[in-house]
């Protein structure tokens, strides 16, 4: 079968099985590969919350879509082209997202009387006509790649079906010429002691690729070019190992120790896992037992001197919400994270969502104003994490940081930076006094502001002369005094507002090529490959749209009213109930159109196509 090759532009696959499976890995692995090649990507993990579904059930169904091309990818893909189903339940799951004409290629092995009747098949799909509008492709994984393990005796039956991922693996990077160097660099990394199970992995992932390159049920390789992209250093990364360098990145050039007090929650968790294992660059990771204690071990450091920062999801910030009122109280800087996911309550744990807006714009008790960034991809979760970082220590004062769990576990090409291109972001510690008091002596007045910024001094506890009181009941102005005195507390209210009023933030730009658009649609978060990606196939219909994306949300840019009012419509798609809508009618009584969906997955082009055309004149 080796030799000729159909060459492709794009394509979208989704890897589904029980959770068991390996999906998740498989898709990883996959990613890599396909990134080293120089192809643009993203991704979209789909897993269960349960730890341990119930084997081949609807709900134990884990997936993973990867979208490649040889051109500039902006989302995971409407649906997949191909659908690895390696179980009755995962073609169930996905057979509705699945276009009439895909390709299927399922695991017959699993295809037993017993496992259909689970997710309720009278019938084998496989065998009764009811996929007759699909390639279909029926391939024996299981027993194949037992076969391929038969010389490995002292592995079980079971031990042996693990590896039938991997063998799908060599299939698929077969199918689609990606290389397999990188997974077996990654199989010596996970597996390197247990040679037995090195060797069986790296065996079914070459019987994969050998059955693809010498059956006759396909009738050829498929070959995506690499994607033009800017000459550089470049990695596959996650929102969420984004995010983590991001905060590196920024502490290095603020020239502060990272302080993490977390406590673990989906899909926050793997920020604290990518930070502790940065130890040898100054990061100081604390995992506590609940998230009131994260937060407080975060500003406690942030008192101290050190860069302060607690991640968690929306559950977490809600407990985080007193300490966040306390450091908008103390005016200390503090990074907090919120990857949002589906609520309320417990809620969607792993699936996605927009909705803690509004918590994070007003859930404090009291006028406790705080600065909104919001991040637009996975990669660009690394610069948002900057942003944070440079507007807590300039500003002394908390920054929400929200992301999604569509942007911590998606994935996609990120150029690395180089580091004499990241902002100068040094921080200066009050060193002294810096006023005099009645009778001419030194003070140190805490709340003395910086005339541009509002800023008040950052003192290092221990520094002599530098004595101040802290805590939560208000502070007079300038002295820092116990102050219960109704004008003083309304012209500290004042000044906290004017400082995040007064961030410095970028004026919005609009993407808007023809220059003769009438229609704007606005968006923020990870909303922004979505927007981008109907907008471009409304333009391809010749219909004329704009678009402009938020990524500081409290802030808005200077500019946001002025560019609102200058369309006739805007349309505002978010995963939630139209909070940003809400504020925005509210701020600049623009009739913006609210486009709102809950459903815990990211939009598709084609559902904002239609919200698009349908506002057209």
């Amino acid at each position: 079968m080796s030799g000729a090759k159909t060459k492709l532009d794009r394509v979208v696959i989704r890897f589904a099985g029980d959770s068991g499976d390996g999906m998740q890995l498989t898709g990883d692995r996959f990613t890599a590969e396909t990134a080293a090649l120089g192809n643009d990507l993203s991704t979209l993990p789909n897993f269960p919350a349960e730890i341990r579904a119930p084997q081949g059930t609807l709900p134990g169904v884990s997936s993973f879509q990867v979208h490649f091309a040889d051109h500039d990818v902006l989302t995971p893909g409407d649906a997949p082209d191909v659908l690895v189903a390696m179980n009755p339940a995962a073609l169930k799951a996905n057979l509705s997202d699945l276009p009439r004409g895909a390709t299927i290629i399922a695991d017959k092995d699993e295809f037993s009387a017993r496992k259909l009747s689970k997710v309720g098949y009278a019938t084998n799909p496989l065998e009764d006509g009811s996929l007759e509008s699909w390639h279909v492709h029926t391939v024996p994984l299981t027993s194949m790649t037992v076969e391929a393990l038969a010389s490995f005796t002292t592995l079980t039956r079971q031990e042996k079906e693990r590896a039938k991922n991997m063998f799908a693996l060599g299939l698929l990077s077969w199918m689609y010429s990606r290389p397999t160097e990188g997974t077996r660099a990654f199989l010596q990394g996970k597996f390197g002691s247990k040679h037995e199970i090195l060797a069986a992995n790296l065996a079914a992932l070459d019987a994969g690729w050998n059955y693809g390159e010498t059956t006759e049920d396909f009738a050829s390789a498929y070959e995506i070019g690499p994607a033009p992209m800017r000459p550089g250093t470049y990695r596959n990364i996650t929102g969420n190992t984004a995010l983590a360098y991001g905060l590196v990145a920024g502490a290095h050039r603020a020239g502060l120790q990272i302080v993490l007090g977390s406590y673990p929650i989906t899909p926050a968790s793997d920020i604290l896992h990518t930070l502790s294992g940065l130890k040898r660059y100054g990061v100081m990771t604390l995992q506590a037992e609940d998230e009131i204690a994260g937060i407080g071990i975060a500003l406690g450091a942030a008192f101290g001197g050190k860069l302060g920062v607690t991640s968690t999801s929306g559950p977490g910030l809600a407990l985080k919400s007193e300490t966040i009122g306390l450091a908008v109280s103390l005016e200390l800087p503090l990074v907090v994270i919120d990857v949002q996911r589906g609520g309320p309550s417990t809620g969607l744990p792993t699936k996605t969502e927009q909705a803690d807006l509004l918590q994070a714009m007003f859930g404090r008790n009291g006028e406790a104003p705080v600065p909104i960034v919001a991040p637009s991809s996975p990669a660009d979760c690394f610069d948002a994490a900057l942003e944070a970082v440079r507007i807590a220590t300039t500003y002394r004062t908390p920054v929400i940081l929200l992301s999604d769990g569509y942007l911590a576990n998606g994935a996609e090409p990120w150029q690395l930076p180089a580091i004499t291109d990241l902002p100068d972001l040094r921080v200066t510690f009050a060193d002294g006094p810096n006023g005099t008091d009645a009778k001419g002596g030194p003070v140190f007045s805490p709340y003395l502001r910086d005339p541009q910024t509002l800023a008040r001094p950052w003192a290092i506890p221990g520094t002599p002369g530098l004595e101040h009181r802290i805590g939560g009941i208000e502070k007079a102005d300038v002295t820092g005094d116990i102050s219960y005195d109704p004008d003083n507390h309304e012209r500290m209210t004042q000044l906290r507002q004017a400082k995040v009023d007064g961030i410095t933030v970028p004026d919005m730009e609009v993407d808007d090529p023809s220059g003769s658009a009438r229609i704007l649609v606005l968006g923020w978060g990870s909303t922004y490959g979505p927007i981008a990606a109907a907008a471009r196939a409304a333009r391809a219909n010749g219909l004329p749209v704009a678009t402009a994306h938020l990524r500081h949300l409290n802030p808005m840019p200077a500019n946001t009213g002025a560019v609102l009012r200058s369309y006739d419509r805007v349309l505002i798609p978010e995963m939630n109930a139209g909070q940003l809508a809400l504020l925005i009618r509210a701020k600049f009584l623009v009739d913006a159109q609210s486009y709102a969906r809950v459903r815990g997955l990211p939009f598709t082009t084609a559902e904002l196509l239609e919200a698009i055309t349908a506002l057209a004149p």
